[in-house]
């Protein structure tokens, strides 16, 4: 056996993907932390997308059919004798106003946890599925994942994400909406073709093309044997132009033909015609040639996201929050070495000052995500950047917040210059009296994190904290001068000091 950090190989992981036209498993068992074999890959048909995308909610009879299949993947979970498992579920659920209902019957009847994901977590998860089976090099790629009520777009490169958008036009969501206003014979294709033309990448993206095109999600895989060809990597290579003809054959079949003449599952063949356009737009607007299809997917994105965490010996939330707050960074072009400097000494600060502050977990990772974040407003404008960390920050999402979450590091960022937090601030008052005095207490050891970097130079090694009393000593570790990085960590301090009520002293050591 081979034993790596909490994890003694092999391991056996399993995944399911609740999704708007299908319940999806995955078992595994992992060699390594990249090698596995499938020990079971099912697919229950049900699309729960059928009447959120048009009322809103998830049917009744919908509900007794997620349950019913979800019971049916717990028992092959616990023939194969799986103790490491993550249900996710996407668009249809996380956007119903029942959705909650459907966690707790799962709960209750099958104890299976379902954790409703934002599409921000989706494209984290696809692209480690991705990168897992392409080699991306140094170059960056743009993956579009379809599923049945969203797209996400994304810019990556072997690091991570730089950029990356959620679309509400997966195949379902498309399908009934357009149906509804489009029954005359031919208004639907219209519709269609009309609507997908409205789909926009980054100008950013367009003018820099990519090396390559992935594609994932049940459609394109499915195009992808219709109309391309697997390479010597194992990878399914479509021509566009080969999807174009796909997509003109499509639309002169009806749903019948399609399932008889290509083969097509029946909740295949009504979809696949929109998630076809959907994918030539996209390759349209990036001027590419051909679509790469790995043949991965959210599952496999999970299940390497769960042996990756098993074997860190990180807080469990740490590497999520790191690889999402960065990728949103990038995204508005921030200085990266000053955002994780600040990051390291904030949480350095929080643990050794927790006598004080007597915060927990969740905010311990509320402010790493906002000392990550604290100047990504500066994409805007220097000028009030930390008003414009506010308002990005609380229009944008992070796998693992709540949206009252996301206002609190925004909040928090915000207050790491300038004032301090004030009731006159109406996205501060917004908050509830909790929720403001630890957005007051997180604030305040930002403020003297960020004082330690004043010139963006990563100066100070680290920082040691001694508390005695209601005196508070700083002794700060670094090699250069620091007479810039004392001035601001003194004139930072004060609200620390005032919101404690200590009196807050500095050392600087190793000079």
């Amino acid at each position: 056996m081979n034993e790596i950090g909490r994890v003694t190989f092999p391991v056996r992981i399993a995944s399911i993907d609740v999704g708007s036209n299908a319940l999806r498993l995955l078992a595994a068992e992992f060699f390594n932390s990249s090698q596995y074999n499938e020990l079971v890959s099912d697919r229950y048909q049900l699309r729960l997308g059928h009447t959120v995308f048009l009322s809103g909610k998830i049917s009744g009879e919908a509900i007794e059919s997620a349950v019913r299949g979800l019971k049916q993947f717990s028992g092959k979970i616990g023939e194969l004798d799986i103790h490491h498992l993550r249900a996710v579920a996407t668009s249809a659920v996380r956007e119903s106003r029942n959705g909650e209902e459907l966690v707790e019957r799962v709960r209750a009847e099958t104890g299976i946890e379902l954790e409703k994901i934002s599409g921000s977590e989706e494209a984290r998860l696809i692209h480690l599925a991705v990168k897992n089976r392409v080699d991306f090099g140094d170059e960056q790629w743009i993956i579009t994942d379809l599923g049945g009520g969203s797209v996400e777009v994304s810019l990556v490169d072997a690091e991570g994400i730089l950029w990356s958008e959620s679309h509400t036009m997966g195949s379902v969501r498309l399908l009934e909406e357009l149906s509804v206003s489009g029954r005359e014979p031919g208004r639907f294709d219209k519709l269609l073709t009309e609507y997908i033309s409205t789909l926009k990448v980054p100008s950013a993206v367009q003018t820099q093309r990519p090396a390559g095109f992935i594609g994932t999600g049940g459609n394109i895989e499915e195009l992808g044997k219709l109309g391309g060809e697997t390479d010597e990597n194992g990878l399914t290579r479509l021509p566009v132009k080969n999807l174009h003809t796909l997509i003109k054959k499509l639309a002169g079949l009806s749903y019948q033909d399609r399932m008889r003449e290509l083969d097509l599952r029946e909740d295949r063949a009504d979809v696949i015609l929109p998630a076809g356009l959907v994918f030539s737009r996209i390759a349209g607007l990036l001027g590419v040639e051909e679509i790469i299809i790995p043949g991965v997917g959210l599952r496999e994105g999970v299940v390497l996201d769960l042996v990756d965490g098993l074997q860190s010996h990180e807080h469990p939330w740490e590497r999520q929050t790191y690889e999402s707050a960065v990728n949103l960074g990038r995204k508005y072009m921030f200085d990266e070495q000053h955002a994780l400097q600040v990051a390291k000494l904030a949480l350095s600060l929080f643990d050794q000052l927790h006598e004080l502050h007597r915060l927990g977990e969740k905010d311990r990772q509320i402010l790493y995500a906002a000392a990550i974040l604290h100047d990504i407003g500066i994409f805007i404008s220097l000028n009030k950047h930390h008003k414009h960390s506010l308002y990005i920050i609380s229009q944008s999402e992070l796998p693992g917040f709540s949206p009252v979450e996301m206002q609190m590091i925004a909040n928090v960022a915000r207050y790491h210059r300038k004032s301090e937090p004030l009731l006159r601030h109406s996205a501060f008052a917004q908050l509830d009296a909790g929720q403001r005095e630890r957005v007051e207490r997180l604030s305040s050891i930002l403020r003297m994190a960020d004082a330690m970097d004043r010139e963006h130079l990563k100066k100070v090694d680290g920082v040691n904290v001694g508390v005695l009393g209601r005196e508070v000593v700083l002794k700060v570790v670094g090699s250069d001068d620091l007479l810039l990085e004392r001035w601001a960590l003194q004139k930072k301090s004060q609200y620390f000091g005032e919101k404690f009520g200590v009196h807050v002293k500095f050392k600087i050591e190793g000079q």
